[in-house]
C-alpha cells in the first residue's frame, strides 16, 4: 500500500517538527562540506573519509538534537537516525560517486552501489515491509485439549489511523475462522486519544464481526491509558482489567495486567486459581513474566514487535524486554515445565516519535491450532 506507506513516512509529532527540520538543515550543511571535499580532491580516500566523517558528525547531531528537544535518548533518536541513514548518507555517497567517476571509476561504482543499497533498504523498510502482513500458524498438542481448537492472536495493532491496512488485517484474522480470539494489547497509539479515532476503531471491529464461539479476550498494552476498556464498550469482548482467570469447560484463560506482564519474578494470580486439569492459557502484553511465571500450558504475548528491525545472524536490534533475544524475535518457544510461549511480532508498529519502519521483520497475525494428543 504505497499511499499509506508514504503517509506514515511523512507523519510525525508536530511538536518535534521544528527540531526535525533544523536537524536536516544542519545535515545538509554537513553534506555540502563533504561533497565539496570530494570535488576538491577527487581522491577515493578523501571521498570515503568525507562520507564517514559526515556520518559520524550526523550521529553526534542525532544525539544532540534528541537530548536538546526531548530531554533523553528515546525513539526520536532512531527517527533522526533513519533520516541520516536513508537520506543524507545516500546523498553524500552519490556525490562521492560523481566526484570519483572520471579518475577512480571502480570506487565510484562502489559508492554508487552503496547509495542504491541504502535507498533500497529504506524504501523496503518504510513503504513495503510494514504492510506485508503474514499469517503464521503454530500447532500446540496437549492431552488436556478435547477437540481441535483454533486461536487467533491479534497483538500490537498500535495505529493512530484506522485505514485500509487495519481493515485488511482484521478481515484476514476473521478469515481464519477462530474458535477463540486473544487481543494482546497496544490497540491505538495516540495521546490523547481522539474520540473520532476510538469510534472508527469500534466501527471497524463491528464491521469485520470480531467474535468467536469461545470468546474474545483483551488485556492492556503499554500505550493504553486507564480508561482503555472503553475501546471495547458494547462489543463482544471480555476485558481483563486485573489478574483474573476466566474458566470454560476444559480451559482457563488468565489475563495479566500490564505491570504483571513486565514482572519477571513469581507470578501473582488472583483467584480462582486454574485447575491443573484445565488447559491453562495466560494472555499478557509483554513476555517478561514467562521468565518466572507459575505453570501454564500456553503463554501468549506481543509487545516486542519482533524488534521491528532484525539483522541476519543477530536477530532483533531492540526488544525492550528482559527475555532472550530469540524469544523476543517472535514465534514459538518451548519452555521448561511443558509450557509453550508464543510471542507475536505484532500487526502494527511503533508510532509517535519513532521511525515507522520494519526490516526483515514483517507484521504478523498468529494462528494457534490446539490439538488433542
Amino acid at each position: 500500500m504505497p499511499g499509506r506507506g508514504m503517509q506514515s513516512v511523512m507523519t510525525e509529532s508536530l511538536a518535534l517538527a521544528p527540531a526535525t527540520i533544523a536537524f536536516n538543515a544542519a545535515m545538509l550543511a554537513v553534506d555540502c562540506l563533504a561533497l565539496a571535499a570530494c570535488l576538491r580532491f577527487r581522491r577515493a580516500i578523501i571521498a570515503f573519509l568525507a562520507v564517514g566523517g559526515a556520518a559520524a558528525l550526523g550521529l553526534a547531531l542525532v544525539v544532540l538534537f534528541t537530548v536538546r528537544h526531548v530531554g533523553h535518548l528515546d525513539f526520536y533518536m532512531l527517527y533522526l537516525c533513519s533520516w541520516l541513514m536513508f537520506a543524507h548518507v545516500p546523498l553524500t555517497l552519490t556525490g562521492a560517486a560523481v566526484a570519483m567517476w572520471r579518475n577512480r571509476r571502480p570506487f565510484a561504482l562502489l559508492s554508487a552501489c552503496l547509495a542504491i543499497c541504502a535507498l533500497g533498504i529504506g524504501a523496503d523498510a518504510f513503504l513495503i515491509e510494514p504492510f506485508r502482513l503474514q499469517v503464521d500458524t503454530y500447532t500446540v498438542t496437549s492431552p488436556k485439549v478435547p477437540q481441535p481448537t483454533r486461536i487467533v492472536v491479534i497483538a500490537d495493532l498500535q495505529t493512530d489511523e484506522v485505514g485500509p491496512y487495519e481493515r485488511e488485517a482484521l478481515r484476514r484474522a476473521m478469515e481464519q475462522r477462530p474458535d477463540l480470539i486473544l487481543l494482546a494489547g497496544d490497540y491505538l497509539q495516540q495521546n490523547p486519544l481522539e474520540p473520532e479515532l476510538v469510534r472508527a476503531f469500534q466501527a471497524l471491529l463491528r464491521e469485520v464481526g470480531l467474535s468467536a464461539p469461545l470468546g474474545v479476550f483483551a488485556v492492556q498494552g503499554d500505550v493504553e491509558q486507564a480508561d482503555w476498556p472503553e475501546l471495547f464498550r458494547d462489543l463482544p469482548v471480555t476485558v481483563m482489567e486485573t489478574n483474573e482467570t476466566w474458566k470454560d469447560s476444559w480451559f482457563s484463560i488468565t489475563g495479566l495486567t500490564i505491570r504483571e506482564s513486565h514482572f519477571a519474578g513469581p507470578g501473582r494470580l488472583a483467584p480462582p486459581i486454574p485447575s491443573t486439569e484445565d488447559f491453562h492459557i495466560v494472555l499478557a502484553h509483554a513476555p517478561d513474566f514467562a521468565l518466572g511465571y507459575a505453570p501454564a500450558d500456553l503463554l501468549v504475548t506481543g509487545h516486542t514487535h519482533g524488534g521491528q528491525v532484525q539483522l541476519p545472524f543477530l536477530g532483533p536490534l531492540m526488544t525492550l524486554s528482559q527475555v532472550p533475544r530469540a524469544w523476543a524475535a517472535g514465534g514459538l518457544t518451548k519452555l521448561e515445565g511443558d509450557r509453550t510461549l508464543i510471542v507475536s511480532r505484532g500487526v502494527g508498529m511503533e508510532r509517535g516519535e519513532a521511525p515507522r519502519l520494519r526490516f526483515l521483520c514483517p507484521p504478523q497475525l498468529v494462528v494457534i491450532d490446539l490439538k488433542p494428543g
